[in-house]
């Protein structure tokens, strides 16, 4: 028998969060039917999501993939809200914020105790326990994981996480949301950095290494992987597109979960984040994108 949480549609989507990954999901549910609530602190990202989200729309509505009455109606199925309060009637949460563990579960401790029973909770987080989130709450079989890729709206994955205790009913729920929201559906156990990461995250690691130790350029490096391996982007230009400071954050836990020195963060990379080159939504990263510069360099060049 279905629990509450599965008894009825997903109709309204609270997503806490109004920077790129969440206003990308913020468009994808809204697209999708869903009445969204997007929770911000700061009123200037929910500005700059909504002129976001609206631009995407019509870009889709120029090509013709989308109908001007859809983009009409998607645009107006989402409000912008800054209180966690105001989600007390969603359906789903879908928090995508900072990637720390300690301030995701005070998130959850909070939204624990404002949504209704039957609400999911779940998180955007790239490389976090969900048993560890959900063990926060009073309902951990209502929290699972839901890894968009950036940006949501056109990557076309969705990686699910079941914690420990999340039921069947919850996975299967949130399975098909994400199916309706147009995406293919990977599953992982909640192991660090789950699937994606886990391979993903020592290639980036190793070309900070190979640029670190003066193998090659950045720009070898980056045209090697995409000439030679058929990657659509190098890994050092794919790790400014994620943030510096993510791919670091994530091999911190690989190295920290799984205890294997192979994960431990190249120092370049750990320089380059002290010094705020957290990549293109920054200015700069081991790229510059036109808003600043640095001196960094490899070890070689010192």
């Amino acid at each position: 028998m279905a629990t509450q949480a599965t008894a009825r549609e997903i109709a309204v989507v609270g997503v806490i969060g109004a920077g790129q990954m969440g206003s990308g999901i913020a468009q994808l549910a809204a697209a999708a039917g869903c009445g969204v609530l997007l929770l911000d602190s700061d009123t200037a990202a929910l500005s700059r999501a909504v002129a976001s989200i609206s631009s995407s729309l019509r870009r889709l509505v120029a090509k013709g993939q989308l109908s001007q009455a859809s983009c009409e109606h998607s645009i107006e199925q989402i409000k912008c809200v800054s209180s966690v309060q105001e989600l007390r009637d969603a359906d789903l949460v879908i928090e995508a914020i900072v990637e720390s563990e300690d301030i995701k579960k005070k998130l959850f401790v909070e939204l624990d105790k404002i949504t209704k029973p039957s609400a999911i909770l779940a998180s955007n987080t790239s490389s976090i326990s969900i048993t560890r989130l959900a063990s926060a709450t009073n309902r951990p079989c209502q929290v699972i994981g839901m890894h968009f890729f950036n940006p949501p709206p056109i990557m076309k994955l969705i990686e699910i996480i079941r914690g420990a205790d999340t039921s069947e009913e919850v996975f299967t729920k949130v399975k098909s949301f994400s199916e309706r929201l147009g995406k293919t559906v990977i599953c992982s156990q909640d192991y660090p950095g789950f699937i994606v990461n886990r391979i993903l995250m020592p290639m980036i690691n190793e070309a900070f290494w190979a640029l670190y130790t003066g193998v090659a350029t950045k720009e070898d490096i980056d045209t090697g992987m995409k000439l030679g391996t058929n990657h659509p982007m190098g890994p050092l230009q794919l790790a400014d597109f994620i943030g510096l400071d993510v791919c670091l954050s994530v091999l911190r836990v690989l190295h920290n979960g799984l205890g294997d020195s192979k994960y431990s963060p190249c120092p370049l990379l750990v320089q380059y984040v002290d010094a705020g080159r957290l990549g293109k939504k920054r200015g700069q990263g081991v790229y510059s994108y036109g808003t600043r510069s640095s001196s960094i360099k490899p070890r070689s060049s010192l």
